[in-house]
């Protein structure tokens, strides 16, 4: 559907802002005020049931579907979520926000220390995958929501929904972890770690104390370049790029003469005009920290589980590979989870959950009609 085919049918949303107070992080530590950035679709019924929290990954933001005023781009999950699409908003009240930690809205290193008034740059405690999810939990409560009817998420959302299941087993009647893990590998985190190191040996970076000067530019522009490899697969690399040459190929040294270069130089640039460095480096510490089983087998952690999921993977996925999904479904059919598992072959990689959504639409919406069946 057309930009202004959808603008015809009113799908002008417009982010929103949801403000607590003293939160306790799974640290010990605790903020005094806490904003979190929102958007809904869809209209919530009186019953309060048909509420579905999606949960982004990375470098999302609460911007998943529709347009904002003047823009001609919608938002990022936009072909997943809408009228008669997979989260379909003629039926359902959508919800997602940036999470916290992010730099779109919500409380972040970026944001106003209320004790100082300045940023609180390194100052920001490290938050986690956890409270994450408890901030995302209070946000839920606001709206009077006692259940979830659904929640998703792939990549780092996946680990959102996978991290709701196990501190909420009771708040939600189905999940769709995609394209996720339980716990990052050793291979996930030192991906990280480079993209880590990459910002902090930036000279701009100034011990993360750069927002009233010239920001980390060089430093965030290689983590997001960095990124991009692991998202896409080598086959949809060499099918968008092959080993062309640039149009405006010259002969100066280390100039980016193949187009795969000038891609991922231009994937940091404009990256470097919509991330903050810092939350680069805390929402990245975030994932490597987290691990779902608490050191104990996954299985115990799901015994009160309530909720029937879907999970879905990749064949292509080498950064979220196949085999740690599998380990979410095995874990169901130990503690007695209804689960259903579905491998999708798709050539993109780990960006497959954001660019291949027909076969995954048919899936969701297929699983969805039947979570009424779940409804006392």
């Amino acid at each position: 559907m057309s930009a202004a085919a959808l603008l015809s049918n009113n799908s002008i949303v417009a982010t929103q802002f949801f403000t607590f107070a003293d939160f306790l992080l799974e640290n010990g530590e605790r903020l005094s005020t806490v904003t979190l950035a929102y958007e809904t679709y869809g209209t919530l019924n009186a019953a309060r049931s048909n509420a579905i929290l999606i949960a982004h990954a990375f470098s999302g933001d609460a911007h998943a579907a529709f347009f904002h005023e003047g823009d001609n781009r919608p938002g990022w999950w936009d072909n997943m979520i809408g009228p008669g699409k997979a989260f379909d908003t003629n039926k359902y009240f959508v919800i997602c926000s940036n999470v916290i930690g992010g730099c779109a809205g919500s409380t972040g290193p970026s944001s106003l220390d209320p004790a100082t008034g300045a940023p609180y740059a390194l100052d920001f405690p490290q938050i986690t995958i956890k409270d994450m999810v408890a901030a995302q939990k209070k946000l839920v409560e606001h709206f009077g929501i006692e259940k979830l009817y659904s929640l998703a998420g792939g990549s780092m959302g996946g680990m959102q929904v996978v991290e709701w299941l196990v501190s909420h087993p009771h708040s939600m009647l189905s999940a769709i972890p995609i394209a996720t893990t339980a716990r990052h590998s050793p291979q996930q985190i030192a991906f990280n770690e480079v993209g880590r190191q990459a910002i902090m040996a930036d000279p701009n970076w100034r011990g993360g104390n750069y927002y009233n000067s010239e920001i980390p530019r060089a430093g965030l522009s290689v983590a997001r370049m960095i990124g991009h490899i692991t998202y896409m697969s080598e086959k949809s690399m060499a099918e968008k790029f092959g080993r062309r040459t640039k149009a405006d190929h010259d002969t100066t040294k280390f100039h980016a003469d193949f187009e795969v270069e000038g891609y991922l130089r231009n994937r940091g640039d404009f990256f470097v005009r919509r991330f903050d460095a810092n939350s680069y480096l805390y929402i990245s510490k975030a994932m490597d920290l987290f691990d779902a089983s608490g050191g104990r087998h996954l299985s115990e952690k799901f015994y009160e589980l309530e909720a029937k999921l879907l999970v879905l993977a990749f064949k292509s996925d080498w950064l979220y590979p196949a085999h740690q999904s599998l380990e979410i479904v095995t874990a169901c059919k130990v503690s007695g989870v209804p689960v259903s598992y579905i491998e999708i072959a798709a050539n993109y990689g780990h960006d497959s959950f954001l660019v291949e959504t027909e076969r995954q639409s048919q899936l969701v919406r297929h699983f969805l009609s039947r979570v009424d069946e779940l409804i006392p």
